[in-house]
C-alpha cells in the first residue's frame, strides 16, 4: 500500500478508537479530492474506483465498529469503502456485496490436476485441452521470475485495453513498478511469461505470501487468441506442485472464472454515498 501511496500522495485520514488509552479500532482512510470522498488507504483510484482488494476495518467488536461509523457520519464525512473482507462486523446481513473474488483451492483436488479436470464435463475439458495442445504444437515455453517482463506486461495490457488499462495512469504504473521491486526483494515474486514460437504471448505477475498465491495483474497478446487459458491453468498447476493453500484470481466478472469452477468469495461495500448503511442503523 505504501508503494501506491508514494505515487498517489493522497491525504490520509486514519480513524482510531481508544478505550482507556488503548486502541480498540482502526479505519485507515485516504481522501480523494476529485470525488470529495474518503476511501480505503491509499486511495489508488482507477476509473473512479479503488483497486486493492481485501480491505479490513479493524474493531474489537460490533459496538466499537458501529460507533466509529456513527462518528464519521456525525462529522459529515463522505466515505465509499470497497472490497471489504468478511468479518464478524462486515457480513452479508449488514452490508451489500461489492464484488466477487474467485479462488482456486488445490487441496480440494488433492493437489492433482487430473482430479480437477474430472470436475468438468467430458466435452468441456476436451475442448480446453485441445486449445492448450494446439499451442504446445506451435512451441510453448515459459520464462520465470524475470522482473524485466513487467514492462512487457504493461505494453501488452495497454495495447489490449488502451485508456481502459490500469497502466494508462502513470501513477498506477509507477506504483506497480515499486511493488514488483518490493516483492522481488522479499522473495515473494511470481512472474511468468508464456512464449509461443519464441514470441511473448502472455505475462502474469503474482506473489506468494503466507501460502497464498495472489495473481495481481496480467497481459495477453491479441495475436494468440485463447492463450489466457494456458497461463491460468499454469497457475493452477503451480498451486498443486507447491501445495499452496489458495490461488486468488481476484475480482472481475470474467466468464472463464466460473467456467473453470473457481470458488466465489464476496467482498463487501460500506458507503454513505450509496445505499449500504448497516441494517437498522
Amino acid at each position: 500500500r505504501e508503494c501506491f501511496h508514494r505515487h498517489y500522495k493522497r491525504e490520509f485520514f486514519f480513524v482510531v478508537a481508544e478505550e482507556d488509552g488503548v486502541p480498540v479500532g482502526l479505519f485507515p482512510l485516504s481522501f480523494v479530492p476529485e470525488d470529495g470522498v474518503y476511501v480505503y488507504f491509499p486511495g489508488e483510484v482507477w476509473h473512479g474506483k479503488t483497486w486493492i482488494e481485501q480491505n479490513r476495518l479493524i474493531a474489537r467488536d460490533q459496538e466499537v465498529f458501529d460507533r466509529m461509523l456513527e462518528w464519521m457520519n456525525s462529522q459529515g464525512l463522505r466515505y465509499h469503502l470497497r472490497y471489504l473482507s468478511p468479518s464478524p462486523c462486515v457480513s452479508p446481513e449488514r452490508f451489500p456485496v461489492d464484488e466477487i473474488g474467485y479462488l482456486f483451492h488445490a487441496a480440494n483436488y488433492s493437489y492433482d490436476m487430473e482430479i480437477y479436470y474430472s470436475t468438468f464435463s467430458r466435452r468441456s475439458i476436451k475442448s480446453i485441452k485441445k486449445e492448450v495442445a494446439a499451442f504446445e504444437e506451435r512451441g510453448l515455453d515459459y520464462r520465470m521470475e524475470d522482473i524485466a517482463d513487467l514492462e512487457l506486461l504493461i505494453q501488452m495490457n495497454i495495447e489490449r485495453f488502451g485508456q481502459d488499462s490500469y497502466y494508462a495512469d502513470p501513477r498506477f504504473t509507477d506504483s506497480f513498478r515499486d511493488l514488483m521491486g518490493l516483492l522481488q526483494k522479499r522473495g515473494w515474486l511470481r512472474m511468468v511469461t508464456v512464449l509461443v514460437e519464441g514470441k511473448p504471448a502472455a505475462a502474469d505477475i503474482g506473489c506468494v505470501y503466507n501460502d497464498v498465491y495472489t495473481l495481481l495483474a496480467g497481459g495477453t497478446s491479441a495475436e494468440f487468441v485463447g492463450i489466457a487459458k494456458v497461463i491460468n491453468l499454469f497457475h493452477m498447476k503451480r498451486s498443486c506442485q507447491e501445495k499452496l493453500s489458495e490461488a486468488d484470481f481476484l475480482c472481475g466478472d470474467f466468464y472463464w472464472k466460473t467456467m473453470f469452477h473457481l470458488t466465489p468469495r464476496p467482498l463487501y461495500l460500506i458507503s454513505n454515498t450509496v445505499e449500504s448503511s448497516p441494517q437498522g442503523a
